[in-house]
Formats: structure tokens, sequence, C-alpha cells
């Protein structure tokens, strides 16, 4: 059978016959995959990180987002070890997590070895059972110093955001204004595993749901740090959770060696010093991307 004219692919197009043959290959995969989740035959760790899961399922949707909605460069890519334990330290906004999403996706496919990110969460994560469940699957665990140590002490690559709520509840008027880095018990558990420190900046994640104010009577009621206002949400309702295409860059800095530091784990001075040099490390990086990004929503 030959195909017709009104069928035969155009010049930039790519022969049906190869088409096909990806989706016969995409299909199979897809089946592949189920037979495996099925029968059981696919690992989890310790933390109940279930890598393929993540590959397969979650980081395709989470895709979308990141090339083709946030349109996302990242620079400072060899900044990121290819083997061997590393703490990975960034900004936070967003009024919803999406930067810490991006970020593994950003580690995940820019760097030579596909490295995985396993994120440190707050307790808030951690209590919705749904949430829960889909985090520890992902590879996210409790933000504890001992969680953090082991994963690091086992080659991983584990990544934090010292702002906590303060960052991605704070008020558009404050974008990219690093908040407190609180006690940097990030540092501890870097000195303590002797593992480099990879301070990351995050632009474009100030401006998918700008705060404009926090309606804190009704965040009390629901147990949750912050009830964000915003110029689609709640007036928009569902619609309103849709994040703007803001333009995001993302930049690996140079690493900063700990290893000479492990016994000073627990000196105050120490820790401080180092923080504050990864939170200055940040700010200022903050601040070259935004003179690179012009436009929040350019392409």
């Amino acid at each position: 059978m030959t195909l017709d004219e009104n069928t035969r692919p155009g010049p930039d197009e790519p022969p049906a016959r190869d088409v096909l043959d990806v989706w016969d290959h995409r299909v199979a995969n897809g089946l592949a995959f189920l037979r495996r989740r099925l029968a059981g035959a696919y690992e989890v760790d310790d933390f109940g990180f279930d890598p393929e899961l993540t590959d397969t399922v979650f980081y395709p949707m989470l895709r979308l987002l990141y090339r083709d909605w946030f349109r996302t460069e990242v620079f400072g890519v060899e900044n990121v070890p290819d083997d061997g334990g590393g703490l990975v330290v960034g900004n936070h906004s967003g009024t919803i997590a999406l930067d810490a999403l991006m970020l593994s996706v950003a580690l995940r496919d820019h760097t030579p070895a596909g490295r995985h990110l396993r994120l440190l969460g707050a307790d808030l994560v951690f209590s919705v059972p749904v949430m829960s469940e889909l985090a520890r699957k992902a590879g996210a665990t409790v933000a504890c110093n001992p969680d953090a140590e082991r994963l690091m002490r086992t080659g991983e690559m584990v990544g934090v955001f010292p702002e906590g709520f303060k960052g991605i509840g704070k008020r558009f008027s404050e974008r990219y204004k690093l908040q407190r880095f609180g006690r940097g018990g990030f540092v501890s558990a870097a000195l303590r595993t002797g593992t480099p420190i990879i301070p990351v900046a995050i632009v474009g994640a100030e401006e998918i749901y700008p705060i404009l104010a926090d309606f804190k009577p009704l965040a009390r009621l629901l147990g949750i740090p912050y009830f964000p206002v915003t110029p689609t949400f709640p007036w928009l309702g569902p619609l309103g959770l849709v994040p703007l295409p803001s333009k995001w860059l993302i930049q690996f800095c140079p690493p900063i060696p700990t290893a000479h530091l492990r016994d000073s784990a627990d000196d105050p001075m120490v820790v401080y010093n180092l923080a504050d040099q990864v939170r200055e490390t940040i700010q200022a990086t903050l601040y070259a991307l935004l003179e690179k990004r012009p436009d929040p929503f350019g392409l």
C-alpha cells in the first residue's frame, strides 16, 4: 500500500513509517512498564524513592511546564559533580513549590550523569496523605539533618531551600529578596559529611503566582502557613491555579568545599559564616540573572 497525496508527509515532516515506529516503541515501553508495576518488579529505596516511576511518569509531566510553559534555561551545570554526594541550596519562591520540581528536572536533564535530586521537604508536605506518598515516590524526604546526611553519605545529591515557607509565601513586592536562612542546619549536614555545597539561583518562580496579600485568618483556619491572594486566585476559581508563563533561568554556582571543615560542624560561627556565604552567592547571582532576563514573560 502506498501513501496518497493527502497522507504524504511534507518536506519538513518525518516519514509516516518513522512516526509509526516511534509510537510502536512508546506503546511497547508503556506496556512493559505496566507489566513491571503489576508484577512488583521495580526497586524502591529505604526512603521510598521509586526512580522508574519518577523517570517514566513524573518527569514527562513536569517537562511540559519546564520546557514549553516556563521555557527554562540552565547555566553552570558543569558546577554539579558527576558523582558523589552534594548539597544543592536554592532560593525559594512561587507560592507553590514548583521551583523545587523544576530544579529536579534541570539536574536530571542537564547533568552528564543524569542525576536525581533528593529534595528535603517541610513536615506539612508529609502530613497530607496523597501528597506524602507522591513526594516519597519522587525521592523527597523530611527536612532533617539525619536523613540529609544519610543520603549524602551514599552519594546522593540533596536539595534544600533554607528560606522555607518564608520564601514561597512572601509578597510580590519582596520578589528576589532572600529571606533569612534559619539556623544553618543545612551547613552542618554538609560539614559532617564533607560534601560540597552548590548554591543555585532560580529566576522565574516569583512571577507565576504573584502574592498581593495573605489572608491570615483563613490560613489559620485551614492550618496552612499562608493563604495567598494573587491577581487570579481565588477570583478565577480553579483557573487561578494555572501558573503564569514566566521565563525561567536557573544558574548553578561554583561548589563550596566543606571537607576541610568537618571538625567545625558544631561551631556556630563557622556554620553561620558559611551559610551567609551561600546566601550572598545566591543573592548576587539572582541580580545577575534578572539583568539577563529583562522581560519576565519574554522568550
